[in-house]
């Protein structure tokens, strides 16, 4: 391997790791939520939390993060947004298996009055597949992964 090839793989390894950091920095550990940006006090995104999703696979498999730690993170995720209220009501975070394409960091309810996105929703389950189709150990945890993708794949009233 040449120099010059050794310096290109190391620049895309911190490339890599640094891309992979801003979902460890900007996700709310409790909901798994991530910021739609790095401005203080900016909404969650729908389909930054679905990149992330797909994201936490590539991270274990590059040894950026352990599985057990991409495990908690996906399930936290998942949890969230299967037990997230779903209504027509203005103050949820998604109605018929849809979701808002920003929610409110904490609280996870829609915010700025935005619009329920199908494409952002597709993201989000996209990555919840992945997901479920990356975490396929027969642990209780892996398994519950499987389950909430697949159920919250399922609702979606397309």
């Amino acid at each position: 391997m040449s120099v010059s090839t050794r310096a290109a793989d190391a620049m895309l390894e911190k490339l890599q790791r640094a891309s992979f950091e801003y979902f460890l920095y900007e996700t709310n550990p409790a909901n798994g939520l991530v910021r739609d940006k790095t401005s203080p006090d900016w909404p969650a995104s729908i389909a930054a939390t679905g990149m992330a999703l797909a994201v936490y696979p590539v991270g274990v498999e590059r040894g950026f993060m352990l599985r057990a730690d991409a495990v908690e993170r996906v399930l936290a995720t998942l949890r969230f947004f299967w037990n997230s209220p779903h209504s027509p009501e203005p103050d949820s975070t998604g109605y018929k298996g849809f979701y808002y394409h920003f929610l409110d960091m904490q609280t996870g309810r829609r915010a700025w009055q935005c619009e329920l996105s199908t494409i952002d929703s597709t993201f989000l389950l996209a990555g919840a597949l992945t997901a479920g189709i990356y975490f396929d150990a027969a642990s209780p945890g892996e398994q519950e992964i499987r389950d909430l993708a697949d159920a919250l794949y399922h609702r979606a009233d397309w």
